[in-house]
C-alpha cells in the first residue's frame, strides 16, 4: 500500500516538474518575459511533453526503484531518462506532432528536467534519512575496520538497514591519506594502532572488519585488541565466499578460525577449469565426505552435463544430492551407492554413467584408527584406488585425479604409507594408459570430518579440557573450498603422471589453534578452558611434510600449484609386491610389505 502511494506521489511530482521545467526553459530563453505566441506553443506542447517524459521515466524504471537506497546507478538512470525524454520531445516537434519551440529550449528543458527530478528523488532520500535519524543516536556504537570499497558499502548498509541496532562512530584504516577525512559522512578516526584508544573513547560495542582480502594475521590482531575491551567482533565474508556467490558483502558474521588462518586469495584460471569440466560426465568417489562433497559443489559450478555422486554412505550421498539439486537444478545428478573395493559394481557403474573425468576422493583418512586396522587401510586406500584406476583405464576415461595427503611424505603411519602406495599406482597407470592420471597432495583441511577443529569445539562445549598432542606439533591447513578449487585447477593442467603439491602456506601450531578456538567461543585459555597435552598417538608425527628432501618441485602455470619430482615406478616390482599385499591379513606382515614398497615409511610405534 505504501509503495503504491509513493508511486502515485512520484508521478504527480514528475508531472509538476515537467510543467515547471518547460516554462522555466522559455523564461530563461526569453530572459524573463515570454511572448504570448510562445506561451500558446507552451500550452500546445505540455501534454505531449508530459507523456513522452513519463514514458522515458517508466522505461528506465524510475517508479520501481527503492529511493531509500539511491546511489550512482539511480543518478545515471535519471540522467538517461531525461536525455531520452528530451530527444523524444524534440523528435515530436521535428515530425510535426507539436508546434516548434526555440531549439535552445529543448536543451535547457533537458537540463532542468534532470536537475529537478534528481532534486525530487533526493528529497525522498533525505526524508528516509531524517526519519531514521533518531535511531542513529541510540544504536550500539559500531566501528568499521577498513575504509575501502567494502567498508563504504557496509557503512551504507548500516545507515539504511541496521540504523535501529547499530550506530556507526567511524572508520579505522592504515592508509594515512584517509585519516581525518570523511566517507559517507563518517570520519576515519585513525589506524589499527589507534584501535584501543578509539574503542575506549567512543565506548565501541561492536567492531566490524570490512577487509575481505585481509590476511589471518590482520584479523587476529584486530580480534585480540577488541577482546581486551569486551567488544563483539564481526567480519565480512572472505573472498572465497564472495566469489562463490552464496554470500553477499552485507552478510556479517562472527570471526571464525578460517578467518584467522586466511591467506592471500588464490586466483583461478576459470577458463581452463571450465574447458576441463563443462559439458562433461564427471564422477566423484567419496562424494559424501568433506572433500568429496566440496569437489562436487565446485564441479557443479562448471556446468558439467552429468555429475555422478559415488559413495558407500547412503545418508551423506542423499544430503549432497539434495543440496546440489536445489542449487544447480540444471545439472544431471546421479547418486550411486557403491564401495570402491567392489570391482564388479564399479564396472557396472562406469558402463552406465560413462564418466569422462574422475575425482577419486574416497579413502580411509583417520590415522590412529588405521594404525590398528591396517588390513582395512590397505583394502580401501590401496586396492580401492587400484580398482577405480583400472576400470577408468579400461573405460577410456579422459582424466583421473586422486586426492592424496602430506602424510604420504616420509610416512610414519599406515594411512600415510597406503596413500603413498596409491600415488605409485596412479603413476604406474599413467605410464601405460591413454587416460591422464595424476594425484594432488595437500595437508589438513579445516572443519573436515575427523579433523581437529570439530573435536576442539565439542571439548569446549563439554567444558574442556581441550586436548593437544604436543606443544610443538604443527600442521599445514587449508579451507575446504580452497583445497577443492585448487584440485580442479590441478586437474585442468594435468598431462599425466604428476603428483601435484598445493602451496599450503606456513604450518600452524596446534596449540595456537586450540587457543584461538577457545577465544572465539568467548572464553579464555587456561582460565575458563584448560589445555592438556596427551602425547603422540600411534602413527602421528610432530611435523608433516609436503615433499621429501630429495624430491623438490617444479613450478606450474599456477603459482599455488607445484609438481613433485618423484622417481619413476618399477612396474614389475610394484605389481609383484601388490599381489603379495593383496592376500596378506597379518598386520605385522602388512607393515613389512608397506616398508618394502615405500622405503621412506618409518612406523613410530
Amino acid at each position: 500500500m505504501r509503495q503504491k502511494l509513493i508511486f502515485f506521489v512520484l508521478i504527480f511530482v514528475d508531472i509538476i516538474t515537467i510543467m515547471i521545467s518547460l516554462y522555466l526553459s522559455l523564461f530563461i530563453r526569453f530572459e524573463g518575459t515570454v511572448p504570448m505566441e510562445w506561451m500558446s506553443s507552451y500550452y500546445n506542447n505540455i501534454i505531449i511533453a508530459i507523456g513522452l517524459y513519463l514514458a522515458s521515466f517508466w522505461f528506465f524504471r524510475l517508479y520501481t526503484r527503492i529511493w531509500q537506497y539511491a546511489g550512482v546507478n539511480e543518478l545515471v538512470a535519471i540522467t538517461l531518462s531525461g536525455v531520452v525524454g528530451a530527444c523524444l520531445f524534440y523528435a515530436g516537434a521535428w515530425s510535426g506532432i507539436v508546434p516548434w519551440l526555440p531549439k535552445s529550449v529543448y536543451f535547457i528543458n533537458c537540463i532542468l528536467v534532470v536537475f529537478l527530478t534528481c532534486g525530487s528523488r533526493l528529497g525522498l532520500r533525505l526524508y528516509y534519512y531524517f526519519r531514521t535519524a533518531q535511531y542513529r543516536k541510540t544504536g550500539n556504537p559500531t566501528l568499521i575496520v577498513g575504509a575501502g570499497d567494502a567498508g563504504v558499502m557496509l557503512a551504507r548498509e548500516l545507515s539504511q538497514r541496521y540504523y535501529e541496532s547499530k550506530r556507526l562512530v567511524g572508520f579505522v584504516d592504515d592508509d594515512k591519506n584517509k585519516i581525518g577525512h570523511r566517507l559517507v559522512g563518517t570520519k576515519v578516526l585513525g589506524d589499527r594502532n589507534d584501535l584501543g584508544k578509539i574503542i575506549k573513547k567512543f565506548d565501541v560495542g561492536e567492531v566490524i572488519i570490512a577487509m575481505p582480502s585481509a590476511g589471518g594475521n590482520v584479523i587476529r590482531e584486530v580480534m585480540n585488541a577488541c577482546m581486551q575491551y569486551g567488544c563483539e567482533v564481526k567480519t565480512l565474508p572472505g573472498l572465497y565466499e564472495l566469489i562463490d556467490g552464496a554470500i553477499k558483502v552485507s552478510q556479517l558474521r562472527t570471526i571464525s578460525v578460517e578467518d584467522l588462518l586466511r591467506r592471500e586469495p588464490v586466483e583461478l584460471d576459470m577458463v581452463a577449469i571450465q574447458q576441463f569440466l563443462k559439458g562433461k560426465h564427471v564422477l566423484v568417489t567419496g562424494a559424501g565426505g568433506s572433500i568429496g562433497s566440496e569437489i562436487c559443489r565446485q564441479v557443479a559450478k562448471m556446468k558439467p552435463n552429468r555429475l555422478v555422486l559415488l559413495g558407500k554412505g547412503e545418508n551423506s550421498i542423499y544430503e549432497i544430492r539434495q543440496e546440489l539439486a536445489l542449487t544447480f537444478p540444471e545439472v544431471e545428478l546421479v547418486p550411486i551407492i557403491a564401495d570402491v573395493r567392489d570391482k564388479k559394481r564399479l564396472e557396472q557403474v562406469f558402463q552406465e554413467v560413462q564418466p569422462q573425468v574422475v575425482f577419486h576422493a574416497a579413502a580411509h583418512k583417520h590415522v590412529p584408527l588405521m594404525e590398528v586396522q591396517p588390513v582395512e587401510a590397505v583394502k580401501n586406500n590401496v586396492f580401492g584406488t587400484k580398482a577405480v584406476a583400472e576400470i577408468a583405464d579400461e573405460a577410456g576415461v579422459e582424466s583421473f585425479i586422486m586426492i592424496s595427503t602430506d602424510k604420504a611424505v616420509n610416512p610414519s603411519s599406515v594411512m600415510g604409507a597406503t596413500k603413498r602406495v596409491a600415488e605409485l599406482i596412479i603413476q604406474e597407470y599413467s605410464q601405460k594408459s591413454k587416460t591422464i592420471f595424476a594425484a594432488v597432495r595437500f595437508g589438513n583441511v579445516l572443519g573436515s570430518r575427523g579433523s581437529v577443529l570439530p573435536l576442539f569445539r565439542k571439548q569446549i562445549i563439554n567444558g574442556g579440557p581441550v586436548t593437544v598432542t604436543d606443544p610443538e606439533m604443527k600442521r599445514y591447513f587449508m579451507t575446504i573450498p580452497e583445497a577443492s578449487q585448487l584440485v580442479l585447477q590441478a586437474g585442468a593442467q594435468a598431462t599425466g603422471g604428476e603428483v601435484f603439491v598445493l602451496d599450503m602456506g606456513e604450518p600452524v601450531k596446534i596449540v595456537d589453534l586450540a587457543k584461538d578456538v577457545i577465544r572465539l567461543s568467548g572464553l579464555e585459555p587456561e582460565k575458563d578452558i584448560s589445555i592438556s597435552f596427551c602425547g603422540l598417538r600411534p602413527g602421528e608425527k610432530l611435523f608433516e611434510e609436503l615433499l621429501t628432501a630429495e624430491e623438490g618441485t617444479q613450478s606450474t602455470r599456477h603459482e599455488k600449484i607445484f609438481v613433485a619430482n618423484i622417481k619413476g615406478v618399477n612396474k614389475a616390482s610394484l605389481d609383484s609386491m601388490l599381489d603379495e599385499l593383496k592376500v596378506q591379513v597379518e598386520p605385522d606382515k602388512i607393515i613389512e610389505l608397506l616398508k618394502a614398497i615405500v622405503p621412506t615409511y618409518r612406523p613410530n610405534h
